[in-house]
């Protein structure tokens, strides 16, 4: 199937920028029991800015997400080598607190997962959960301003006490993206976070993220090359566990370095 990229401006691509790095990752190998599913990535995700992750199905995109956040650990026989370091961190050292990683590195995923309560103990439940704010007007503040930066509080915030799961799906997509910023993260991972939602919610959600990214070091992972060069900084390819190219995502989607990349985004495969 050819991937059409015509109705795309790429002028409007976000220009990348010599931003510092905010995760290094080096030499990221994976395996899922024998299977290698992730070979060598090297691969420096910059401040502030917007990474999209591409290839094709199956080819370690959101197993490498997932490797940033340690999602990876719940799954048995996994085995990772490499480094990834956050500053001086080093977030695969296995002496490292998983759940406090998970405050500075917050996920959205592919489907909406609001938890069965109100809005409000949406957004709160976290941050107080980790001590981050006391109940009452700090709590307030905190859920107000978070739902703001999700561009969601006109939408809701004459029914804070109504339950999530009652929302649109793009309304709810937002306020998970709410959810992981409450607890004040450095990065944000998205795991194709607008697959499931009408073009409407979709462009919302795009919107949004190029919005958080003066806050936050996004990663995303997506499948819509146009969504990834309206978005994106800077675009990784990988296929089949191999990181086959990483620059800017204009030098990518009009004269990338590799063959395969340009096989892939003018639809030769995928």
């Amino acid at each position: 199937m050819t991937m059409n990229l015509a109705a795309t401006d790429l002028s409007k691509t976000p220009t990348a920028k010599e931003s510092p790095v905010k995760i290094a990752c080096t030499d990221v190998n994976l395996w899922y029991g024998d299977k290698h599913a992730l070979k060598g990535i090297t691969l420096d995700l910059k401040q502030n800015e917007v990474t999209a992750l591409i290839g094709p199905s199956g080819c370690g995109k959101s197993t490498f997400l997932r490797c940033l956040n340690r999602m990876n650990d719940q799954i048995k026989g996994v085995r990772i080598e490499g480094s990834i370091m956050m500053g001086e961190t080093d977030l695969l050292d296995p002496k490292l607190d998983v759940v406090n990683l998970r405050t500075h590195v917050g996920m959205v995923f592919q489907k909406p997962n609001p938890f069965p309560k109100s809005i409000y103990d949406n957004i709160s439940y976290a941050p107080l959960m980790h001590g981050l704010v006391k109940k009452g007007s700090e709590c307030d503040d905190l859920v107000e301003d978070s739902i703001k930066k999700a561009g969601l509080w006109d939408e809701v915030a004459d029914r804070l006490d109504a339950s999530g799961t009652g929302l649109s799906g793009g309304q709810q997509q937002r306020l998970c993206i709410a959810r992981a910023i409450a607890v004040q993260p450095e990065v944000l991972l998205m795991d194709e976070p607008a697959s499931a939602l009408d073009p409407i919610s979709t462009a919302t959600i795009e919107d949004l993220i190029q919005e958080l990214s003066d806050s936050y070091t996004i990663a995303i992972v997506t499948h819509n090359l146009q969504q990834a060069a309206r978005v994106a900084g800077y675009t990784a390819f990988f296929y089949m566990g191999d990181l086959i190219e990483y620059d800017n995502t204009g030098q990518i989607f009009t004269n990338p370095g590799q063959k395969r990349t340009e096989d892939y985004i003018t639809g030769r495969y995928g």
